[in-house]
């Protein structure tokens, strides 16, 4: 149940977790790219948050490789995408480190993409969440994978106003691109 009810504008913070990536020998965890999989699933998440009509005001990413590229890839699935902001503290964040980057955003951002790595993103969507509709928290509780999307709403005058148990999860989805025939991975 939700501890409380907000006033003020709806807010969506819509939490992507960045797509499969490759683990590639010799090079650090910071600068792994996308794997094949993650270059499929990346445009699909872009075209899912377009169909869920979730597109963001303002994005904040991880510095990672395959953060950066996981929007990039999908914001490309866009007309016009939303500004970026690139912050080194998603990389590897928890929860308290997480929260304190989106109470950040500006107040006029009602919609906010935040782009990223777990397990923080799944544990800070389980923390707001006081509820969600149909089965969506179990479904995160099950397994929070790579270029799944949770969408948290609630109602507020700002994001210094986010806490835990304050959202409902509306939406959470995986969506996968589709091989190409004879494509491997």
């Amino acid at each position: 149940m939700i501890e409380r009810a907000g006033t003020g504008p709806l807010r969506r913070l819509v939490v992507l977790r960045h797509a499969k990536s490759a683990w590639p020998e010799g090079v650090e965890d910071h600068r792994r790219p996308l794997a094949a999989r993650g270059l499929r699933d990346a445009p699909a998440a872009g075209r899912a948050l377009a169909e869920a009509d979730c597109l963001p005001d303002l994005a904040l990413c991880s510095t990672a490789v395959r953060a950066r590229r996981t929007w990039e890839l999908a914001s490309a699935q866009w007309g016009t995408p939303p500004p970026v902001r690139y912050d080194r503290r998603l990389y590897g964040a928890d929860v308290p480190e997480l929260l304190e980057v989106v109470r950040e955003a500006p107040r006029e951002v009602e919609t906010l993409l935040l782009v990223g790595h777990n397990p923080g993103l799944e544990e800070l969507v389980l923390e707001l969440a006081g509820d969600g509709l149909e089965d969506t928290v179990e479904q995160v509780r099950e397994k929070f994978p790579t270029s799944a999307i949770a969408v948290l709403t609630w109602r507020a005058t700002g994001w210094p106003a986010l806490a835990p148990g304050t959202a409902l999860l509306t939406s959470f989805i995986v969506p996968r691109g589709r091989k190409e025939k004879g494509e491997k991975g």
